[in-house]
């Protein structure tokens, strides 16, 4: 069949070099963060154990405009100890996986890889997977994501066609993990995560208590009752899987001074302090990236109280705005 032969192309001994590379990924990780100080952290019961903090590679890679100045970014981020990137095949129609791959083509046993797919149709999608480890010059990743579920077509969607694709990867290989991210739906995520075999997630989850599910333009009397902290997270602990924070500053919406908002290193500090094993962060600028390393190595846990203190505060101020702002957002 068609879709045997793409598959063949593209696998290879993928099995024996995705056993060999991640072993070696994990030993680089711990010698990452006795050399630089980061934490890392379990990844669930994958056995990886990565840096607290990831590097977004998202939208604000983009920022970066120039790829000359973004493949800096990546090398510096590595230099400075962090060991998960995160990309997708989405990003930047593709460019933030051809970055990305410039840094693998050298130092893939430095990094755990993830990546996401997200097309819905089962030959698409694994056309596109092939063409985005051909773009991350590998012929594996550690982790591939399900990218952003929605609403209960949207699972519909996904389980009739890529998350076999997923599946099948992971049996054969490609990927050593599977995952499935959402910004906007904590509810449907929960209903994805009880129902299939993933390892990981990834979810929006900052001290606003960002979530959606079906009332994000309604009035919300409790906040965390409407977000991804209350609703997604207790199940994928559960489960045990491996849980990626992702908007911990609101793509820096919650980020200042004046009433309701917080500093970087508060904001990271609670995400931090969720049972996560890493916050994934878009840094924009090489300025934002040392500081967030530091913030990083220096982390300490939020006391419970203070967190509560500041996730009211907080989710007051932004949860309605932000809900609203993420309905129909893919980080491209």
């Amino acid at each position: 069949m068609p879709n045997d032969l793409t598959r063949r192309r593209f696998l290879g001994g993928a099995v024996v070099a995705a056993t060999a590379c991640g072993s070696g990924s994990d030993r680089q990780a711990d010698a990452s963060r006795r050399a630089n100080g980061i934490p890392t952290r379990p990844l669930g019961q994958t056995g990886a154990s990565p840096s607290i903090l990831a590097m977004g590679c998202g939208s604000r890679l983009a920022m970066y405009q120039d790829e000359e100045k973004a493949v800096e970014a990546l090398h510096l981020a590595l230099d400075l100890g962090i060991t998960y990137l995160d990309t997708a095949q989405s990003y930047g129609g593709g460019n933030s996986e051809t970055w990305v791959g410039r840094v693998m083509a050298r130092r893939r046993d430095e990094v755990f890889l993830a990546t996401k797919v997200a097309v819905r149709d089962y030959d698409e999608a694994m056309r596109e997977t092939e063409k985005g480890l051909k773009r991350l010059q590998t012929d594996h990743v550690d982790l591939l994501h399900i990218h952003s579920l929605t609403d209960e077509e949207d699972l519909a969607n996904i389980e009739s066609g890529s998350l076999r694709v997923v599946m099948e990867l992971r049996d054969q290989g490609v990927c050593r993990f599977a995952g499935i991210t959402s910004h906007t739906h904590p509810d449907i995520l929960a209903t994805a995560l009880q129902r299939h075999d993933f390892d990981c997630t990834q979810m929006a989850l900052n001290a606003a208590k960002q979530g959606r599910s079906r009332n994000a333009r309604d009035p919300v009397e409790d906040a965390p009752e409407d977000s991804f902290e209350a609703v997604a997270l207790p199940v994928a602990l559960e489960k045990g899987m491996g849980v990626l924070a992702m908007k911990a500053t609101g793509q820096e919406s919650l980020v200042g001074d004046g009433p309701g908002k917080a500093g970087i290193g508060l904001l990271l500090q609670y995400a931090l302090s969720l049972p996560v094993t890493a916050a994934v962060v878009g840094m924009p600028t090489l300025g934002f990236l040392k500081e967030n390393v530091e913030i990083a190595r220096n982390f300490e846990p939020m006391p419970a109280e203070e967190m509560h203190r500041l996730s009211l505060e907080m989710s007051d101020a932004n949860k309605q705005a932000m809900d609203r702002h993420f309905c129909c957002h893919l980080d491209a």
